[in-house]
């Protein structure tokens, strides 16, 4: 929740003492933040979107249309980042089924892996 705070996210009341109080507004708020961040949103994105958002019950959502293209710039960005990542399990993939069987029977049959050599 500190964190939380320290992203400008939340803004719980101070005692005189410095302790923080925190209501039950603040636990919806934690919620919200906990919601957008599984959606893969970044702190400074939800910083920017969490004022404009409602709960009206049946979820987060926009509270107005023109978050719109805010949230769709960040779910293209998902599909970035899922498009990387499949190329990259692609390309280990490939590793993978490049990599000759080891005979156990052999006692030098991965010479890299008894000798310490680096990877070229």
């Amino acid at each position: 929740m500190r964190y939380y705070e320290e992203q400008g996210l939340l803004t719980p009341r101070r005692r005189p003492s410095g302790y923080r109080e925190y209501a039950e507004e603040d636990a919806r708020t934690v919620q919200n933040i906990r919601t957008l961040l599984a959606a893969g949103l970044n702190t400074h994105t939800i910083a920017e979107l969490l004022p404009c958002m409602v709960d009206e019950g049946q979820g987060l959502a926009p509270g107005c249309p023109d978050m719109l293209p805010d949230l769709y710039r960040e779910r293209e960005r998902i599909d970035r980042a899922v498009a990387d990542l499949m190329a990259a399990r692609a390309v280990l993939d490939t590793v993978i089924a490049a990599t000759p069987s080891h005979d156990s029977a052999e006692p030098d049959g991965c010479l890299a892996m008894t000798t310490g050599a680096a990877p070229s």
